[in-house]
């Protein structure tokens, strides 16, 4: 009976999600249908500077929240012989992934970047301060978030673990169950049930984790301080901090992925166009050129 009850939930659970736009705290990366790669915005440290990437399969963009002591940033390609790629800040190390092998998914936080292996292991490298690398004895995990200070990984079975910073709840997901996908902010933590409803835990001082109203949401992702959920329909839903327009999509129609950083919001349409909406000091909204961007797996 246990063994029916697994297999059902394994097949609501989105396997190894490919992510093919992302959004960083002033950059916005895009993954095109040929398997080359797009970015925009701060290239200070050369987090754009993915020209000559070529093969990848998804695209991870570290994000921080806003604060003048931050936003140095770095950009991870999955690439299509489950090796990885990385350019950008490395102050921490973070970019130290070339030796990595057997990758299926990759999820970048602030100073660090984490690695799902096919075995539904963890491995992971850069900042660890508050434990949020200590991911080794992870097992079974089919997904990897990652916030400012805290990782999420979601288990096979639909339960969820996390290691990390814990200040304001962030990782308190140990009840959580029927989850088939997980999203990481700077203080909360977000997670998708199989009915479409989510499911939140962490700071709410911008009303970032209220969701419990949210139906028939198929994705989701987390800025700093703002919750954007992609609903069946194709339109989208916001919640949390405002400041900068991030959460101004009430108008987006055709959505079919979507990505938030620090304080911009970004949607991919279902002609391989990109919008966006929110912060652009460095230009990390300039989007509207693309084209052929690629599709999230169906």
């Amino acid at each position: 009976m246990e063994g029916d009850w697994l297999e059902q939930v394994a097949l609501k659970v989105k396997r190894w999600p490919k992510v093919t736009i992302a959004a960083g705290r002033r950059h916005t990366v895009g993954l095109k249908s040929d398997g080359t790669v797009t970015a925009v915005g701060d290239n200070k440290y050369g987090q754009c500077d993915v020209s000559g990437w070529r093969d990848i399969v998804a695209v991870v963009a570290s994000n921080v929240h806003m604060a003048t002591n931050t936003g140095n940033a770095h950009t991870i390609g999955l690439k299509s012989d489950s090796t990885v790629a990385a350019v950008g800040w490395n102050t921490h190390d973070q970019c130290n992934v070339n030796d990595w092998r057997d990758i299926v998914a990759v999820a970048a936080g602030w100073r660090r970047t984490i690695g799902l292996k096919s075995d539904g292991t963890v491995v992971a490298v850069g900042r660890n301060n508050e434990g949020e690398c200590n991911v080794s004895g992870w097992h079974d995990i089919v997904a990897v978030a990652a916030g400012d200070w805290h990782t999420i990984g979601l288990r096979l079975d639909g339960t969820v673990t996390a290691v990390g910073n814990n200040r304001y709840g962030q990782c308190n997901v140990s009840g959580w169950c029927d989850i088939v996908a997980v999203a990481a902010g700077y203080l909360h933590t977000i997670g998708l049930k199989s009915d479409g409803t989510v499911t939140a835990v962490g700071l709410n001082k911008h009303d970032q984790c209220d969701v419990s109203g949210w139906r028939g949401i198929v994705a989701i992702a987390l800025g700093s301080n703002h919750t954007v959920g992609l609903k069946s329909d194709g339109t989208v839903a916001a919640v949390g901090w405002n400041e900068y327009g991030q959460r101004n999509v009430s108008d987006w129609r055709d959505i079919v992925a979507i990505a938030a950083g620090c304080a911009h919001t970004v949607g991919l349409k279902s002609d391989g166009t990109v919008v966006a909406v929110g912060d652009n000091e460095y230009g990390q909204c300039d989007v509207s050129g693309w084209r052929g961007i690629q599709l999230p797996d169906n």
